[in-house]
């Protein structure tokens, strides 16, 4: 870190303490030339995950819009507003420790899907319906018999 006043780039840390909830780090420095003491801060870059959809176009992830498809799943069923969160975040934080940038949205509903299926299975049906598009009732009772044969 180059010192403000001398231009030296060599400084020792004093104190470090977290500031911000924990956001930023504040380091108090002094440095190695002349003496003098000042103030840097410490922030961590996030880089946005960029969701690539079916028709090829791209947007910024949005945790919210993942909740409200979720909320939309569980409606009038015993799952809470805590569980549903926790997914999301669970979500979140595989994307952003993924060394991708670009994900397509079916792998954000597979991830959705899997973690509902061990919440609540009529959530996890009614996602699924959704996200894969049922074209009829064939391929919804499919799906229903799957459930079906891994409870046996």
């Amino acid at each position: 870190m180059k010192c403000p006043f001398c231009a030296y780039t060599e400084s020792k840390v004093i104190d470090s303490r977290p500031t911000d909830e924990g956001e930023r780090i504040r380091r108090r420095r002094e440095c190695g030339q002349c003496g003098k003491r000042f103030t840097t801060y410490e922030i961590i870059e996030s880089v946005p995950v960029i969701v690539v959809k079916k028709d090829k176009s791209r947007q910024v992830f949005d945790r919210n819009k993942l909740l409200s498809g979720l909320l939309r799943a569980c409606e009038k069923r015993p799952v809470s507003i805590d569980q549903l969160e926790d997914i999301v975040d669970e979500i979140e934080n595989n994307l952003q420790n993924s060394l991708e940038r670009e994900v397509s949205s079916q792998v954000i509903g597979t991830y959705a899907m899997e973690k509902l299926k061990a919440v609540d299975e009529v959530a996890y049906v009614r996602f699924a319906s959704v996200y894969r598009q049922f074209a009829d009732i064939n391929s919804f009772m499919d799906e229903l018999n799957k459930i079906m044969n891994n409870r046996k």
